[in-house]
Order: structure tokens, then C-alpha cells, then sequence
């Protein structure tokens, strides 16, 4: 079976190739993807050749991990049916080429239990579902009665926004470029030299900036925690004096967890979690190599979609 593929051969060098995908067992089931997502976070380190050292890196590779399609074909031991509407979080079914992380192909084999039934009434916005759960994980353990600062408005600082709306907090939002302080819903965002606070009990960074732990810590309240949930290329580092006078906590927001899953999904079908408004640009999968460079060079491409339907 082959599939058409978006392939990164080597940093900056990206095209729409065939490749055969190995064949399914039992227990995978066969997909064919309607849409995927690029992420500007880890995708861009990918794509610019500055991604630190990870399980599994190397070139060529099939990037992605935000992809959503239909169940083709199920194996007897899969848990899935045909016809099901799935969300797919990247998969390795690609021979010698690297699935990092392996979304972005019109056709994909993979274990049945990796695979997650969404509404078919999602369609484009289910590519969302992982960064909604990375969001949710970030938020896991943060008390929502006290000052919250989320820095960062992308995708993930927005869907960061909206669940600790939905779950009772009232976050503010930093972003520096001017044209991504539009669209909040329902919380405030604004410029850092425009928030004199300096008592927040949590600053949440979902913008990847390696400098954000002296500007987070000198807004704290004493005891407060920095929580990194975006991805670093850069070493991070800070002053200590500042963290040890607020007695300042760091923790880092790993991968999502199926509870997280769970919990993003069960606020989705309760209305409680909108995904509209986020995805900002679209293009056919046959121009992937263009969709890649604005995706990471348009300030006002918050996330791009890949339609594979015609692939």
C-alpha cells in the first residue's frame, strides 16, 4: 500500500512524495487522513534544523502529529470499525523513513489503541484535539482562583486561555506581536510592558522564549511556580537572587496524558470548549512545501491546515 507523504529530506527541504506504508497487522487499522495540522513549535525546530537532540530524530522524516480522517480498513483486534472518524496523533509506518512524529501522509497504518474516535462533526478541528490536551495538562494542579499568566497567544496559549475560562479561572495573557492580541474570548490579553502585576501565584509560558524565566519570576507572587509548556531550542537559564527571594518554583509541562485526553473531549461535547477561530489558513497537501513556509513565516497564521481529500 502507498501513501502520498509530506517528507522533510533535510532542514528547509520539504516535498510531497509516494512511499509505501508498511502493512497493517491485526491490530492497527487503516486510515485515510481528510486533514493535518503543521505545529509551529516542534515542527519549525524540525523544519529550521535546530530541533535538540530527541528520541528518534534524523532525516529524512514524515513530520506531524495533528491529523484526522477515516477508519478504511480495521483489524479483527483494533477496538475500531470502518467508517469511523478518528484523530490520529502521528504514527511510524513508513519503511526506512522516520515517522517524527508521522502524521502528514494521505494514508496511515497504526495500532488501534492510539487512535481516538471524535465527532465527525469536528472535521478540520479535530487536528486540534492534541494541543487542546497539551493545554490541559499545563493546567493540571494550578489553583484557578489565583492570578494565572498565560505569555504566549498562539494556538496552545489560546486553547491554555479558554480551558482555564472553562474551568472557573480568570487568566491573563501576554503577547508581544500586535497582531496575535486579537481574538481573545473571554479573558484579557496585552502587551508585557502593559501589565504592571507583579502578584501572580502561576506564570504559564506557552511562547518558547528562552529568556521567560527572569521575566516570569520578577512578576510572581512569593511561592509562585513558572510553568514551561512550550518547546526550548535554546538552554534556559536565571538569575538566582530574584527566584530566591520569591521562593519561586519551576516546573516543566510534559506530553499530554489519555486523562487529559478525556477531560479535553468531555469539555468539547459539553460546549464548554470551542475550537472555531483558530485555524487560520488552508492549503492542499500538494502545495505542503509552500503551507510549511507561511505556516512559520506568517505572523498572522496562528495554525495551518493540509486538506488531503483530494491526495
Amino acid at each position: 500500500m502507498n501513501a502520498q507523504a509530506v517528507i522533510l529530506h533535510r532542514p528547509g527541504q520539504i516535498a510531497l512524495e509516494t512511499l509505501a506504508l508498511d502493512a497493517p497487522t491485526p491490530a492497527d487499522a487503516v486510515v485515510a487522513i481528510r486533514w493535518s495540522g503543521i505545529s509551529t513549535g516542534t515542527e519549525r525546530l524540525l523544519w529550521s534544523g535546530r530541533m535538540p537532540d530527541f528520541p528518534g530524530m534524523g532525516y529524512p522524516l514524515v513530520p506531524g502529529y495533528e491529523s484526522v480522517g477515516e477508519v478504511v480498513e480495521a483489524g479483527a483486534e483494533s477496538g475500531l470499525r470502518a467508517g469511523q472518524t478518528v484523530f490520529v496523533p502521528g504514527a511510524r509506518c513508513f519503511g526506512p523513513v522516520r515517522g517524527l512524529f508521522g502524521g502528514a501522509a494521505s494514508h496511515l497504518v497504526s495500532a488501534g489503541a492510539r487512535l481516538v474516535p471524535i465527532d465527525s462533526c469536528l472535521a478540520e478541528r479535530g487536528t486540534l484535539i492534541a494541543l487542546a490536551a497539551t493545554a490541559h495538562h499545563a493546567l493540571v494542579g494550578i489553583d484557578l482562583a489565583r492570578p494565572l499568566l498565560v505569555v504566549g497567544h498562539g494556538v496552545l496559549g489560546r486553547l491554555v486561555a479558554r480551558i482555564a475560562t472553562a474551568l472557573g479561572g480568570d487568566p491573563q495573557v501576554w503577547e508581544t506581536v500586535p497582531v496575535r492580541r486579537q481574538g481573545a474570548e473571554g479573558y484579557a490579553v496585552r502587551a508585557p510592558e502593559d501589565d504592571a502585576r507583579r502578584d501572580y501565584a502561576t506564570v504559564l509560558d506557552v511562547s518558547g522564549d528562552a529568556g521567560i524565566l527572569d521575566a516570569g519570576i520578577a512578576r510572581l507572587a512569593p511561592g509562585g511556580e513558572i510553568v514551561l509548556a512550550g518547546f526550548y531550542e535554546a538552554r534556559l537559564a536565571f538569575d538566582f537572587a530574584p527566584a530566591f527571594l520569591r521562593e519561586a518554583r519551576i516546573r516543566v509541562a510534559a506530553q499530554w496524558r489519555p486523562e487529559d485526553l478525556a477531560a479535553t473531549l468531555a469539555l468539547i461535547e459539553a460546549d464548554r470548549l470551542a475550537l472555531d477561530g483558530l485555524i487560520t489558513h488552508r492549503r492542499p497537501a500538494d502545495a505542503a512545501p509552500d503551507a510549511y513556509r507561511t505556516a512559520f513565516g506568517d505572523a498572522e497564521c496562528l495554525k495551518m491546515i493540509l486538506d488531503w481529500r483530494a491526495a
